[in-house]
Parts: structure tokens; sequence; C-alpha cells
């Protein structure tokens, strides 16, 4: 294959975001009303993006793995009173202080935004309203420092920070108030009178979780077993201005992993041992510093960096899901959660971020959550959330079992004896023992979760010792949660091909892999009549073999109709001239080269068709077809 030069020309954004609207990848939604900053729609183009990204991850996650598809409601019924301010502090910070060292690289003579445009560059700088200010070296480094570990610091830390470095509203110089917790749920109502009050979800997990029981069933009551769904999310993003990066209504993927929490080992884990990742460890962020590893996952997990072979396979698979839809693997990274970030019940977390023109973007989510979901659910509700272990050899243990005085209780507390026995039931051996010690002594006070206290003497409670045979173990799984941003990634996919040919910088291109291209082949025929039945004839056999084409027959030029094609990221096109009405052979063009071949109409609808579902390469179409030297015949 011929060789590209596709760095030509620097990254242009303005000319990106330029092509993606002009070409209806996707708009501002109600844009003729003035627009609503956070929405978005998606065009033909970008809606057959975004599905075919979906079609490949299903078949990547939920075909190859087996798993469970779910299909749960966006309504979740819920109470949350906190409110915030219209600042995200983390945002707020880091933004001023990366504003602050682009601005001293401009005073020391360096280039501070390679990635972006002159023009970007300067509506960047108008919007910090920060000058090009050298700044001294330790200050400089204390800012790198924060920054590598900027989601590790909590509201008031961030508050102490705007503070300290005297951040302000980049919009209006104005000071900032001290960070307060933000409700990120849309609010809403179940039902006519309005008064059961419900929530947009913000993820899809909570689907799963609901309908563990019935998929536990579904699966003959095995572990492990997987869950996914796909399906809209909503977040009342506080000032949504990244594109498609920060919106309030988005595509989530999901995958909930239920595991036995003491065999946390995968069955299919040696197919991707030797998987490099570039890994970006808490410790080296909380050492304020940026650099990855490099290593193979099973060197991560044997080495302890990721918590085990679950997560680790989870993350390699991510990896090759990204990479296969056409993510730079170069720009790639997985991140771990630092302590202060990472949430209190989760065992180990990583995020798989991908470098845009707006720096690194978490895209994927994987963690570990341990059995918070299951046991706080079970615990709000009393529905048990339990898996089974039938044992080979039994356990025999003597335990001490309280035994209520039901009877005196009713006429000491009266209606509190439910909240009593429930508190009791609920003890494990430890309390068990501790309270029992404590009545030994006299009397003993028991608390329920509301904080109301109970006085207890051993003439209501008193203890029974038993022998405990189990034939059974029970307990609550452990989720491994792999959780995508799908219009995040589809944005960064739309950053990491695009183009300009060497030849003109107007001549753009989107190198999309044919798996995800939103059109696989351009049917181009010469501007006459008398190509209509041929034309008809090979879009057929291109649809009956599940290729998504579409024909271009408007009066420019052959060479027009394909560029604007490229621009929308079209893998192949054929071509239809009177070569093809005398010696019925048809031209194949790829994208990225131009190169072109030639052949019998029907050889090349099968070589064609070949290439889109993945079967050969390009490579391998030179050695089926013979290239095209330009000769054509005459009318």
């Amino acid at each position: 294959m011929a060789q590209v030069k596709r760095d030509a020309f620097p990254f242009d954004k303005s000319r990106l975001e330029a092509n993606l609207i002009s070409k209806f990848f996707y708009a501002p939604a109600f844009e003729i009303y003035g627009g609503i900053a956070g929405l978005y729609d998606y065009g033909p183009p970008g809606a057959a993006l975004q599905a075919n990204i979906i079609n490949e991850w299903r078949k990547h996650f939920i075909i190859e793995e087996m798993m469970l598809e779910l299909d749960t409601t966006i309504m979740t019924p819920c109470a949350d009173s906190k409110t915030g301010e219209v600042l995200r502090a983390d945002h707020l910070v880091g933004g001023v202080l990366e504003a602050r060292l682009a601005g001293d690289k401009e005073a020391r003579g360096q280039e501070a935004l390679p990635k972006d445009d002159a023009a970007d560059k300067k509506k960047k700088k108008k919007a910090t309203k920060t000058k090009a200010v050298k700044l001294e070296d330790s200050v400089v480094a204390e800012y790198e420092r924060i920054l590598a570990q900027l989601d590790n610091y909590s509201g008031p830390e961030l508050g102490e920070l705007c503070r300290k470095y005297k951040i302000t509203n980049p919009d209006t110089d104005n000071e900032v108030s001290e960070p307060q917790e933000f409700n990120l749920m849309f609010a809403s109502s179940i039902g006519p009178t309005g008064k059961n009050p419900g929530y947009l979800r913000p993820e899809t997990a909570q689907g799963h979780f609901m309908n563990f029981n019935r998929m536990y069933n579904y699966v003959n009551r095995k572990l492990p077993f997987a869950s996914a769904q796909i399906g809209r999310s909503f977040r009342n993003e506080i000032s949504p201005r990244a594109g498609l990066l920060r919106v309030r209504e988005f595509t989530m993927a999901e995958i909930e992993h239920f595991v036995d929490p003491l065999d946390k080992r995968h069955a299919r884990f040696e197919d991707v041992k030797d998987v490099e990742l570039d890994l970006l460890d808490r410790h080296v962020q909380e050492a304020g510093a940026t650099t990855v590893k490099r290593m193979s996952i099973g060197d991560a997990v044997a080495n302890g960096t990721v918590a085990n072979e679950t997560l680790g396979y989870f993350l390699a698979r991510i990896h090759l899901f990204l990479v296969k839809i056409g993510i730079n693997p170069k720009r790639l990274r997985f991140r771990q959660h630092m302590g202060n970030e990472m949430a209190h019940y989760a065992t180990d977390c990583w995020d798989a971020e991908i470098e845009n023109s707006n720096g690194w973007t978490e895209c994927v989510g994987c963690a570990d959550r341990a059995a918070y979901d299951l046991s706080v659910h079970s615990k709000k509700t009393g529905a048990p959330m339990t898996a089974f272990e039938q044992l080979e050899t039994p356990i025999v243990y003597e335990k001490d079992e309280p035994i209520l005085n039901k009877k005196v209780l009713g006429k000491t507390f009266g209606k509190d004896l439910r909240t009593i026995q429930t508190i009791v039931e609920e003890l494990d051996d430890a309390n068990v023992q501790k309270l029992k010690g404590e009545l030994a002594q006299g009397a003993a006070t028991i608390v329920s979760p509301t904080g109301q206290e109970f006085k207890l003497t051993p003439d209501l409670l008193t203890f029974e010792r038993k022998t405990i045979k189990e034939s059974v173990r029970e307990f609550t799984p452990n989720v491994i949660e792999p959780s995508f941003g799908l219009g995040r990634i589809l944005y960064c996919l739309l950053e990491h091909t695009f183009w300009s040919r060497e030849s003109d910088a107007e001549r753009v291109v989107f190198s999309l892999p044919p798996v995800v291209a939103p059109t696989k082949v351009l049917i181009v025929p010469l501007s006459t009549k008398k190509f209509d039945h041929i034309v008809r004839d090979v879009s057929l056999k291109l649809r009956k073999g599940g290729v998504h084409s579409s024909v271009d027959d408007s009066s420019q030029s052959i060479g027009r109709r394909y560029a604007r094609n490229d621009a929308l990221g079209t893998p192949y096109g054929v071509t239809i001239d009177f070569a093809s009405l005398q010696k019925g052979t048809m031209t194949l063009r790829e994208r990225d080269t131009c190169d072109q071949l030639i052949g019998p109409i029907d050889e090349v609808i099968a070589v064609v068709t070949e290439l889109v579902q993945g079967t050969i390469d390009w490579d391998e179409a030179l050695t089926r077809l013979p290239r095209y030297d330009g000769v054509q015949a005459i009318d």
C-alpha cells in the first residue's frame, strides 16, 4: 500500500469542527431557537457512526463474552436536596493553571498549544484572559504537580487552591465562593399528580442491580456472569463547554460482571495477559508526575499494580476495542484513581483516558465496586441479593444464637419490638459476643440505624449455644464495572482520524476504519443515464451483501465527489464508466492512498465486500485485482 503523509498540515481544530457541522455529523440541538448548551443532535453520518460503534461494542463484549443484555428504565425514584455553584471547581482550577502554564511557554518563546491552530489559540487566550507571563521555575513545577493530582483534591482543598493561587472566574475576574456539592441529576416526577419525585438516571448501572436476582436465576444460579446495557443517561452539567466531551444527555454502554469475592480470576485471562498498556498508577500521580509505565496486563496483575485478573482482563479488552474502532494507541492511557477520588467501597479503579485537543479525557471507567451496590439495595429493601456455593466439605462450627423474650419485650417496648428484633437479627458474630458480654454485666444498649437507643436486660435477651453445619456458602457477589461514554469516544475517534491531504489543506479526510465508517462504499457513475441500470445492479448486490453504500450521481467531477465523501470517512469507492458498459469492469478506490484497482464488476463487488467485512485488507486486495492504469473506454 502506498504511504500517506498525514502530518503535512498541523491539526486544525476549527477546520475539524467546521467539517463536522457542515457534513452534519452533529449540530447543537434546537439550533434555530439559539440552541441549549450541552445538548446535541446527531445527523446521518454521526448517527450511523454511533450506531456502528455500538454494533461493534455489542459484538466485542456482549456476544463474545456471552453477556446478558438489559434495557431498563431511565427514571430513578430518589431524593437529593444538595445544590451547588455554577462553576465546577476542579475544572476551574485546572483550566486556569493550564492557561497560566501556556502563557509561561509563550513568554519563553515555546509553542504553548501544539495541537491547536492560531485561531483556536487566540480563542483560548481570550477566554481565560491570560497574558504571556513568564513564571518562576518553582511556580511552574508547583502548577504541574497540582495538575498531575487534580482529581485527588477534595472540595475544601480546591477552595484552598483558589485562594492560594488567586483563581477567579475567567469570564468575569470575580472571586469565587467555597466549592459546594451539586446534584448532577435532572429532577422530574413520576405519576400524574407530580407528588412522587424522580430523577433521570445519571448512569445505567442501577438497573442491573435491581434485577440481579432475576438474572442470577436466568443463568441457573452460577457465577461469574455479566450483564450489559446500552442506553441514554443524563447529567445536569454545570457549564458544558467542550462539545461532545461534556454534555447533558449522552449514550452509555455499561457492563456489570458479578463475581465471587473469594475468586476474582478470569477464565480467559490467558488470552489477554500479553496485551501491553500504558498505565499511570496512583503512586506516580500522588508524587506529582504523569509518567506512564508500559507493561503487559499479566505483569500488572502479578505485581499488584492492577488488583485482580478480572479487572485486568477488562482493561485489556477495553484497550483492544478502542484500538479496533480507530483510537490511536499512542494517545490512549489507563489512569488509576487516587485515594481521595476513588469511591470508599471500591477495591481498585482505572480510567481509559484518550488524548485530544482538550487534553486527556476519561472515556471509559473500569472499577472493582466490591459488594457495595447489592449490599446497599438489599439493606434498603430487605430483599436478599446473594449467591450460593455448594461446599464439597461441610463446615461445622458453634455459635451463640440470640433468643428474644418477645412477650416481655412487647410489653416493655410495644411497637418498637419489630425494630429491636431486626437489629438483633442483623448482628454479626463479633457484635453478638460483645452484646453477650455486656448483658453478663447487667445491661446492654443497642442502636437502630436512625439512632434510636434501646436498653436490654438479661430477662429480655438470652443466648443459646448451637452447633451449625453449613453445606452451602452464602455470599454477596462483587462487581467489576466497565462503563463507556460513547459520545466522548466518538469525538476522540473523529479527532484521531482527521487529516488534510498534502496537496490542499481544505481536502480533509476522516480515516475511519471500515468497521465503524458511516458509509462503506461510494458508487460514482459518470454523469449520464446510460449507467443507471448498472448503478442499480451494483447497489443491490452490495446491499444484499450487507454493505452500506450510497450513490453520488451529481454533475461534479468524479474527483470532487470522492473528496466530498473522503470528508465523510467513506473508505472505498467504485467508479462506473464506459468501460463498465463495454467491458463489464469497474474500478475500486481506497480512501487514504487513492490507490485504484480494476476488474470485472462482480469480482470487484466480492473484493470490496470482504474488505468491509474485514476478512481481507488492502494488501490482499492488491493480489486479487490489478492496478488501474487510468485508461478508460471511449464513448
